[in-house]
């Protein structure tokens, strides 16, 4: 009787852990933002005029996430906000991206906002951004971006 109560609670515990996991948003990686056949490299020889120009301002994005809530990890560059808390930032896959380096292709950039603001421990880590994904551009001071994102939360990586 022992084994038949241990199994059936095992069974509920199974049943109830898969029913969290199923609510957990896919996975986005940066690889999934860019269509098949898309090749960076195609893209006009880079100036070497001192100018933070973006090589591909129009890159073409990809619609299977358009409307969905995912989860994206990346870094994050602030564009508003406070000490405290950021309203608005560029998600991009690589420290430095738009800063220190010329912008990635606009289909490796995603724009994140926050209505209440988030808390940004260190621009330095990495994190994921969890939120409703769009397709619709935004175009911003520092480069042109293929995605938006409105935010639900932020975690480490």
């Amino acid at each position: 009787m022992k084994k038949v109560v241990c199994m059936a609670m095992a069974g509920l515990l199974l049943v109830l852990t898969s029913s969290v996991w199923a609510d957990e948003p896919p996975e986005v990686y940066w690889e999934d933002l860019v269509p098949e056949g898309f090749n960076e490299l195609d893209a006009p020889p880079a100036s070497h005029d001192g100018k933070m120009t973006q090589l591909q301002p129009d890159a073409p994005v990809v619609h299977t996430y358009n409307g969905q809530v995912v989860r994206i990890p990346g870094f994050v560059v602030p564009l508003e906000g406070t000490a405290e808390k950021t309203t608005e930032f560029l998600l991009v896959p690589y420290f430095g991206a738009c800063i220190h380096v010329p912008p990635p292709p606009s289909n490796q950039i995603v724009h994140v906002t926050f209505a209440e603001g988030v808390a940004i421990d260190d621009l330095y880590d990495a994190v994921w951004v969890t939120g409703t994904l769009s397709t619709e551009g935004w175009k911003g001071e520092i480069a042109s971006v293929g995605y938006q994102l409105t935010g639900i939360s932020v975690a480490p990586f």
